[in-house]
């Protein structure tokens, strides 16, 4: 997933954003990498300690308190390459070791679920971000053909 991230921001500056959209190229990144950093926090704890409850989290106020916006892309994707690397250790110790989160809002996660929404949620940040350099490469495409 790195890997795709470094592919789709590859000569971008991660400053690009999209009308419909509150979050840049680099807000993105830099999201998905709080999330998978969250989740394997959030899996890792409860595996060592046994301790299953886990609080919700309003993401656009991580967003804010970041500064997503304002995130150097460069750093971001250094940033996700590392999240992602404990988030495969946390989520392969917790799915060998059945461990089940009790989320104030989702109620039972097993690891398997854990590992599927955040996949999900890197997948299809993945594809904003392609929506978002779409939408820049028309404007500029446009803009040059005038």
């Amino acid at each position: 997933m790195p890997a795709r991230y470094v592919a789709l921001a590859e000569g971008r500056r991660g400053d690009e954003g999209h009308p419909e959209l509150a979050w840049n190229v680099a807000a993105y990144v830099s999201h998905v990498t709080d999330n998978l950093r969250n989740w394997a926090e959030r899996l890792a704890a409860a595996r060592l300690t046994g301790v299953r409850q886990v609080p919700g989290y309003d993401q656009d106020l991580l967003a804010q308190a970041r500064y997503y916006n304002d995130a150097p892309l460069a750093g971001a994707l250094w940033s996700l390459r590392r999240a992602a690397d404990a988030w495969v250790d946390s989520v392969s110790a917790a799915l060998a070791e059945g461990v089940e989160l009790d989320h104030a809002d989702r109620g039972v996660q097993r690891a398997e679920d854990v590992a599927r929404n955040n996949a999900h949620d890197a997948a299809h940040h993945a594809w904003d971000i392609g929506r978002i350099l779409s939408h820049v490469d028309r404007r500029v495409e446009t803009s040059t053909t005038r």
